[in-house]
């Protein structure tokens, strides 16, 4: 019983979001499928309603409100869904509590978001009034009554592009399945091959895994190939048009689907929706504030913003303690087109980029202090918002001074979080701007420059800036120039191998700059002073630059140099034969490494623990830490014995171990090193396994299921709950449960105890 139509064309995905609608219905008698338009609402709403027939005596009845305009007919459209006819002077109300309230039924209200007030009214006086009446709705914000259970309807997954998968992984995305059967029905015999998948991710990834406009690009293979639909989405809106002809006006083209969203919106709103399109990425509540409030009290900016994500348009995310907020780009592209048509692109453009310069500022100024990480953290997070604001610089007539402030002052950011290649990038592009006079701020950022060029083994660019940076310092007569540039020299010629040089450069540098003012660039210079005095043989030297080094870090709150610091003297311990004393100072450094993300130090520690474990003849476990810090290397694009003399150091232990495991033995270790996910590699290095000694591994492995060794060795990988629910389709509370009884049977409280235990268990024992 019911009117719920038939399915014309495959369901795809959508299991999770399935089950917990099921879930929800069982036990709330309002659920509110809520998400933008075109994220496919209503297609789930159906799936379920079908699914639950059993459950419903009366049936299951669809009342779709999309085309009606007059909010005071909403009662009279639901009696008409339902088949009622007046036949008396009862109000379309009563009529409605009388036919339902003695049945057990599911009534579907389908694109509620237009009369959402009038649909909420109706729903809370049926629900008080109807003992066995359920109400599944779907609309693009929530009806917002007591006892509704609201699920937000996410965009399909779709894959990374900055990750490609392979052909045989992409059909695990439901947006790219999706597109591939709805590319079958306009093409018949179309599959996915490694011509085209490389296109189809980049389209799936362009239209933001919104099933609307993925079915609009498919149609469009009639006339186009993969690559040419990506290639023309950069005005997705002119190209995504002619949907099927039964569907409803507003999902016709994408256009007309985005317009029915900002249509529904207040003035406030839509003003906010462009203002917001400037931001790439995700956004803060401070940013938006600063660059968008305009007139706005924050109070009152702050309820705009919550109304947009009430509407689906703004999608809120939690990340640990710090709320952020999306624009879909599909809505951020609608959003940009506003703020161009009124003029003000550029005018926002420019706020964003100077809120970002100043942000970048406060980072570096706050580099060396208790904010550390939360500032690592922060930029990490706005990444998106840098490079666009760096490239509005390079675009926009006398941006290039910004720029290159923007990108000077990202360089300790760049550095200690290893994107080596990224900040070289962005600093030959502002350098090669005209950028005015002379200036100690060049300077600067020639120094960022060369040391991102020295660290990456190019060490002719490297002196190319660095004899640019002295030049200019002489030009200047700026004695903190001309020490920030015997800094860079002091570096390459560390990296060079003329370590007598380097300490003459680090001496100089250190002598002028003032205590309190230069502290960032005093400990880059200490941390020079201190390898180069190691190596040069000059241990009370460099004994004494490690303690004054540690005195600053550890006054100041800092941890990513204190770590770098922990490693020279880790290896300085090596070089002179205490290996023991080596190993606890390493493994001090790569526990620091681990809380602030660092791969950089990370690398360098497990290099020089496989020295170590070569030593005590751990021949295994120095090929797989060679290994995990050889992965780690070429992740940064440098090489992993930037020092000629540790390139000795690590040629002997490579041939060390070679000789004593067999071709084939060594090989699988490195590989299983190489594989080793970040978090997995410090478990391993730091030897994070004590409890398995007491959990032989075939009798624990015979007590594992088959799906609790699946997710250990995802947990193996790195990922945490919810992507090992998304990767094996089941909840994200099954997946901790597993986890949990998967630590309790190894007898573990750590995942990266899991991640140490099946790495050992991987490549069998030691040797």
């Amino acid at each position: 019983m019911g009117n719920l139509p038939l399915e014309l064309n495959s369901f795809v995905g959508r299991r999770r979001e399935v089950t917990e609608a099921r879930r929800l219905l069982a036990v709330s008698r309002l659920v509110t499928l809520t998400g933008i338009g075109g994220v496919g609402k209503t297609r789930l709403a159906l799936r379920v309603a079908a699914d639950a027939r059993r459950t419903f005596d009366d049936g299951v009845w669809l009342v779709e409100l999309g085309e009606l305009q007059d909010a005071a007919l909403v009662a009279d459209t639901v009696a008409a869904g339902l088949g009622l006819r007046e036949q008396s002077a009862l109000r379309a109300f009563e009529l409605l509590t009388d036919f339902l309230i003695d049945r057990r039924l599911l009534l579907v209200l389908d694109n509620c978001e237009h009369v959402v007030a009038a649909v909420a009214a109706l729903a809370e006086e049926l629900l008080t009034t109807c003992p066995d009446l359920r109400i599944l709705a779907t609309s693009r914000e929530a009806l917002d009554i007591g006892g509704e259970a609201a699920l937000r309807v996410p965009p399909l997954a779709c894959p990374d592009p900055g990750k490609p998968s392979s052909l045989h992984g992409l059909p695990g995305y439901d947006a790219v399945t999706l597109f591939t059967e709805r590319a079958c029905t306009a093409v018949p015999g179309f599959g996915l091959t490694e011509t085209n998948r490389i296109a189809v991710a980049g389209i799936c990834h362009r239209l933001d895994g919104l099933p609307l406009p993925i079915e609009l690009a498919a149609a469009r293979l009639r006339a186009m190939s993969a690559a040419q639909i990506l290639q023309r989405l950069t005005d997705r809106y002119a190209l995504l048009t002619g949907g099927t002809r039964g569907a409803p006006t507003r999902q016709q083209t994408l256009r007309l689907c985005v317009d029915w969203s900002y249509e529904l919106c207040t003035a406030p709103e839509r003003e906010m929706w462009a203002r917001l399109a400037v931001f790439a990425g995700s956004f803060e509540l401070d940013a938006a504030e600063a660059i968008c409030g305009g007139e706005l009290a924050p109070e009152v900016l702050l309820d705009v913003v919550a109304s947009l994500v009430d509407k689906s348009i703004l999608i809120r995310e939690e990340r640990g303690a710090v709320v952020r907020y999306r624009l879909l780009e599909t809505l951020r592209a609608y959003g940009w087109e506003k703020l161009r048509e009124i003029g003000a692109g550029e005018a926002f453009q420019g706020r964003h980029r100077d809120w970002y310069e100043r942000l970048a500022l406060r980072a570096e100024a706050e580099w060396i202090s208790p904010r550390q990480m939360e500032w690592m953290s922060r930029l990490e997070r706005e990444q998106p918002n840098l490079r666009e604001a760096l490239e509005f610089c390079l675009t926009e007539p006398g941006g290039a001074e910004v720029g290159l402030s923007i990108a000077a002052a990202l360089y300790p950011f760049w550095r200690c979080r290893g994107l080596l290649s990224e900040g070289r990038h962005w600093l030959d592009r502002t350098l090669a701007c005209p950028n005015g006079p002379p200036s100690a701020l060049r300077v600067k950022a020639l120094y960022g420059g060369s040391m991102l060029a020295a660290v990456q083994g190019d060490l002719e660019a490297a002196a190319v800036l660095t004899e640019e940076g002295r030049d200019l310092a002489e030009q200047l007569g700026d004695p903190a120039a001309r020490a920030l540039n015997s800094d860079a020299a002091g570096y390459l010629a560390l990296f060079g191998g003329d370590f007598l040089r380097a300490v003459v450069c680090f001496e100089a540098a250190l002598d002028a700059y003032r205590p309190e003012a230069d502290v960032l660039w005093q400990v880059w210079s200490l941390l020079g002073l201190t390898l180069a005095s190691e190596l040069l043989g000059d241990a009370a030297r460099a004994d004494a630059c490690h303690e004054k080094l540690l005195s600053i870090t550890e006054s100041h709150g800092e941890s990513v140099y204190r770590g770098w610091s922990l490693w020279a003297a880790g290896l300085a311990r090596w070089h002179r034969g205490d290996p023991a004393r080596a190993a606890t100072l390493l493994e001090d450094a790569l526990r620091l490494a681990r809380i602030v993300d660092d791969r950089i130090s990370s690398g360098w520690c497990m290099e020089t623990l496989a020295w170590i474990a070569t030593g005590e003849h751990r021949a295994e476990r120095a090929a797989v830490l060679m290994g995990a810090a050889e992965s780690l290397s070429r992740d940064m694009g440098r090489p992993m014995a930037i020092f000629p003399s540790l390139r000795v150091d690590h040629e002997e232990c490579e041939r060390q171990t070679r000789r004593v495991l067999t071709g084939r033995t060594f090989d699988a270790a490195f590989r299983n090193g190489k594989s080793l996910s970040f978090e997995s590699a410090v478990a391993y290095a730091l030897d994070e396994r004590a409890q398995a000694a007491d959990h032989p591994f075939v009798s624990v492995a015979t007590t594992l299921t088959r799906r609790e060794r699946q997710v250990a060795d995802l947990v193996t990988q790195g990922l945490t709950n919810k992507a090992i629910a998304d990767r094996l389709v089941i909840s994200q509370r099954t997946a901790q449960g597993h986890v949990e009884h998967v630590l309790a049977k190894l007898g573990f409280t750590s995942r990266t105890q899991i991640a140490a235990w099946v790495v050992e268990h991987a490549h069998g024992p030691q040797s």
